[in-house]
């Protein structure tokens, strides 16, 4: 049996620019060209699981970065996973279930809850590791107030940090203003 890649957990601020410029290129292939700067921005600042083959090439990556979500009057500490990527060929071999596994412990031992917006090609991955779609209402604190976002129902995935409850479906989760995609 083959030995599976280690998985190496990093701060954006321990990678260096090289590593960073690795990352940004394997986003890019593996969005297809559909990975902007925002979302680029949007992976940085947190804790990166990062996934090298035996050769030293970056097969996989995942990121999570603390958001603010006001829920029920507090305002909750939430894990948020950002670029989970696979590079192509390499696709259906564990690497994205490795990824989350190293973000989940971050959640587990940091955070209140994690969240994360799933495509379609990425919600069979979250689904089966029990990540779970937030059934109640969603928003953002914008500039200019509260602005909801029902287009992000259905896709806004959610689990609870160990020894955490998930925030009651019965009150919107509203997450911190950024530019770009709000979730």
């Amino acid at each position: 049996m083959t030995e599976l890649p280690a998985v190496r957990a990093a701060h954006t601020y321990e990678l260096t620019a090289a590593v960073r410029e690795e990352i940004r290129t394997l986003l890019d292939t593996a969005f297809e060209g559909d990975f902007g700067d925002d979302d680029w921005e949007h992976s940085l600042g947190g804790v990166h699981a990062l996934v090298r083959d035996a050769g030293g090439l970056l097969v996989a990556h995942g990121s999570i970065v603390q958001r603010r979500v006001l829920h029920d009057g507090r305002s909750l500490r939430a894990g948020y996973v950002e670029a989970v990527a696979v590079r192509p060929g390499r696709r259906r071999q564990g690497l994205g279930h490795r990824v989350m596994g190293a973000l989940e412990r971050v959640v587990d031992g940091a955070y209140e809850f994690g969240a994360l917006s799933a495509s379609d090609a990425g919600a069979a991955l979250y689904a089966a590791r029990g990540w779970q779609v937030w059934p109640g209402s969603l928003a953002a604190l914008g500039p200019h107030g509260t602005v909801a976002l029902p287009e992000e129902q259905g896709s806004t995935y959610v689990r609870p940090a160990a020894g955490h409850a998930l925030p009651a479906a019965a009150h919107p989760l509203v997450f911190d203003w950024r530019d770009g995609d709000l979730l």
